[in-house]
């Protein structure tokens, strides 16, 4: 697969069926490798490795439903120690430019999510954002914060 603008990790591959097969610790099984699986298993090794955030707090293909009853699914979803949405993580095949129009999407998933920080990345590029209350736009952040533990809240 690609090299990622991320930490190199090592991961548990296999073939079924003539197809590559990736284990996923969150869904505690082996998940076919495409190319937004290969970016989102290693954005999920980011976050547990390099920022420290549980995996045990995080979903995997989160399932959401719209007002409007559409059902779409979050690719990574981090929660707080009170099960609140904290991040929101959608990943895109490397082929796949990080345009407003990705930014859009992850934009509508917070809308039934509510989650503090927004992260889009397709692998080489990632973006990181605060919402506004009332999506009046958003601060962008260089970097993702680390986990902290928010026992004291």
């Amino acid at each position: 697969m690609q090299k990622l603008n991320l930490p190199e990790y090592s991961f548990e591959v296999k073939n079924k069926e003539k197809d590559p097969y990736i284990f996923d610790p969150a869904r505690k099984k082996y998940v076919r490798l495409t190319p937004e699986e290969w970016v989102r298993q290693n954005f999920m090794r980011y976050l547990c490795q390099e920022k420290g955030y549980p995996l045990s707090r995080m979903a995997v293909e989160k399932r959401l439903k719209s007002p409007l009853g559409l059902v779409r699914r979050a690719d990574i979803v981090v929660y707080d120690r009170r099960t609140r949405p904290d991040i929101i993580v959608e990943c895109k095949a490397p082929s796949v430019a990080v345009t407003q129009e990705t930014m859009d999407q992850v934009v509508r998933y917070n809308g039934v999510l509510g989650a503090r920080i927004l992260c889009l990345t397709n692998g080489l590029r990632h973006v990181y954002a605060l919402p506004y209350p009332e999506g009046k736009g958003f601060v962008y952040l260089r970097e993702l914060p680390d986990y902290r533990d928010d026992a004291a809240e």
